[in-house]
């Protein structure tokens, strides 16, 4: 074929975010991998880091549970979960129908993680989950699965984080051992600073940049990067998925090599007729040469270019399952995805599975009330766009940015979202808002006269209304359709 993207920013801002995803907003991952087995601590994926480091722990809890229960990493190594990690109830169609019902329009694993082990069939590693543990090609099932439900196919890579993630200079540990190079990453004995991140907000209004423990440490080396790219090249050849997204470690990619899986990736999707995207966090691609995406948090209002969150269903980002981690209410995910799309962005939700592949009872019935609101209510959510303003209301956002759910705020029934299909207006109120609405953007941009109809969205019948200077008000039924977000549908016409 023609090449038509070069590797260099200039040529690489000329790609275009995909209709599909404009118009698809809402997609589910899965943190899913020997990590699993553990299932304690705050952020479970981050498991195999922590056991490993006693002295500067994220988790000390991990660290002591990992002593106490398997007798340290001297005796047990991250890698020795491998054989425990089975997934014997593993089942690519029962989750691909679940994220199908849950309103989900695209979908996929993370295909590997900071752990270094592969969920793919990989002709790279050893260390992949067809030959080990559960001896299935996880993102294969799933691709095939997913595309099924006529979902869009997504691959998460965190695989850059593993040159960074374990401790290859302590000689008491596997590690620091050769023969699991291809699990561990290249040894290497520059320690770093290994200080705790600082994740938690000093005070209410501000929110700390988490200062992960290895950004400062060595470059990667030609081989390490090597890898990397093959890896990626892999996923991207065998796999054609529709998004790949990124974690942030690959702000120490070396540039070139981070503009020439752009290139192949978008020429590629070229090659095989199809739009595709690439998620980023932070600075680590140029501007407008991919989608920008915020961990566990999002923007104040609305944006000029379009962004994504990506969340955990679970409340503290433990991402990966955990035994004690409780989940959002039904209400938070509905609100995080009509405030996102209202502000043009987009959510990515996480859901970690057990390690026997089976997904948690209560993470099912939160999916499947999302999926219940958005089968009433996704006329205003898929293929909307932006309105003028994001919405109004009294209750504001105490964070910005990534990690700004440390301040998630609840919002009532006088909080309003507006998004915008066609002729219609979507007026979204994130509570009930009893016998009346009013809403005051509407008034200085909308003529009476192009009012052809408001109705509620899941209520038969029209909705009697006024417009005057200063608000436009509705009159609520009785009824209410549903739960969690209720959505006004204002249909126009000419104006004169």
């Amino acid at each position: 074929m023609n090449r038509i993207f070069e590797p260099n920013w200039r040529s690489l801002r000329e790609h275009a975010t995909p209709q599909w995803l404009k118009d698809a907003k809402f997609g589910i991952y899965t943190h899913w991998g020997p990590y699993s087995v553990a299932a304690c601590g705050k952020n479970g994926s981050w498991y195999p880091y922590n056991m490993y480091r006693p002295e500067s722990s994220r988790d000390q809890g991990q660290t002591e549970y990992h002593r106490k229960t398997y007798g340290g990493p001297e005796k047990f190594g991250y890698k020795d979960f491998i054989p425990l990690f089975t997934g014997e109830k593993f089942d690519a169609d029962e989750w691909a129908e679940l994220f199908k019902s849950a309103g989900a329009r695209f979908a996929g694993p993370v295909g590997e993680h900071h752990d270094g082990f592969t969920m793919w069939d990989t002709q790279l590693s050893e260390w992949n989950a067809v030959k080990m543990g559960p001896k299935r090609d996880v993102v294969g099932q799933l691709e095939r699965a997913i595309r099924g439900q006529g979902m869009r196919f997504m691959v998460a890579l965190h695989h850059a984080e593993n040159w960074w993630f374990y401790p290859h200079w302590e000689k008491a540990y596997d590690t620091s051992d050769p023969r699991y190079a291809g699990l561990y990453g290249p040894p290497h004995n520059l320690k770093g600073p290994l200080g705790p991140a600082a994740t938690e907000p000093k005070e209410r209004g501000e929110v700390f940049v988490p200062v992960w423990p290895f950004e400062l440490q060595d470059k990667p080396s030609k081989e390490f990067l090597d890898l990397w790219k093959a890896k990626t090249f892999e996923v991207i050849d065998k796999y054609r998925p529709d998004l790949l997204w990124w974690d942030f470690a690959l702000s120490r990619v070396q540039e070139r090599y981070r503009q020439e899986f752009l290139a192949h990736y978008y020429n590629r999707g070229v090659e095989w007729g199809k739009e595709v995207v690439v998620t980023y966090k932070w600075n680590h691609l140029v501007p407008g040469s991919a989608v920008i995406d915020l961990e566990l948090g999002r923007f104040k209002d609305i944006t000029y270019h379009d962004w994504v969150t990506d969340t955990s269903i679970d409340d503290q980002g433990a991402w990966s399952y955990v035994q004690d981690a409780a989940f959002k209410s039904t209400s938070v995910l509905v609100h995080n995805l009509v405030d996102n799309v209202s502000k043009n962005g987009y959510l990515l939700l996480n859901v970690g599975p057990r390690a026997d592949g089976t997904i948690p009872e209560v993470a099912q019935e939160r999916l499947r009330e999302l999926g219940k609101w958005l089968a009433l209510n996704g006329e205003a959510i898929y293929g909307t766009t932006p309105w003028f303003s994001y919405g109004e209301g009294p209750t504001r956002m105490i964070g910005d940015g990534a990690f700004s759910e440390e301040l998630e705020v609840e919002y009532s029934g006088q909080d309003i979202r507006f998004t915008v299909k066609e002729d219609a207006l979507f007026a979204i109120c994130l509570g009930w808002p009893r016998e009346q609405v009013r809403i005051a953007s509407v008034a200085p941009i909308l003529y009476e006269s192009e009012i052809r109809s408001v109705s509620l969205l899941g209520h038969d019948g029209d909705l009697t209304w006024r417009l005057t200077s200063d608000e436009l008000i509705i009159d609520t039924p009785r009824e209410r359709p549903c739960d969690h977000a209720y959505v006004f549908k204002i249909s126009r016409g000419q104006a004169f």
